[in-house]
This record gives structure tokens, sequence and C-alpha cells, in this order.
């Protein structure tokens, strides 16, 4: 499965990959982040059920404190 990743192709060795998974390869665990795919905000309540497909473009945006 073929997926951009922030503009850079990313391939995985599977043809199943939820966002917790990929959260997981990713090592964001625990980390601040949102992840927008094809254009719409998936919310992290929907990480485990929701299911990427080949093609799909993702932006994964940290966040970052400040103050």
């Amino acid at each position: 499965m073929k997926i951009s990743i922030n503009g850079k192709i990313k391939v995985f060795d599977t043809d199943i990959l939820t966002f917790e998974s990929l959260v997981k390869e990713l090592n964001l665990v625990g980390k601040r982040f949102a992840i927008e795919k094809n254009g719409e905000i998936i919310p992290k309540s929907h990480f485990a059920d929701h299911q990427l497909s080949n093609g799909d473009k993702l932006e994964i945006i940290g966040a970052v404190g400040g103050g």
C-alpha cells in the first residue's frame, strides 16, 4: 500500500492499515497531532476503526506549545 504523508510517498507491506497502527508505526503515540486524510480531519476517537486506502493523502500536523 502506498500512502502520501506530508507530500512524501511511504510504502507499507500490508493491505489493511488503520490510523491507530499508522500512529504506532510513525512513533506518534502519546504526542499531540492532527491527521488530515484527503482534505478531512479524522478525530482521534476514530483512529482504531478508520482504515487507510492505497493512494490516500495524509497531512500530519504536530501541536507545539508555547507562551
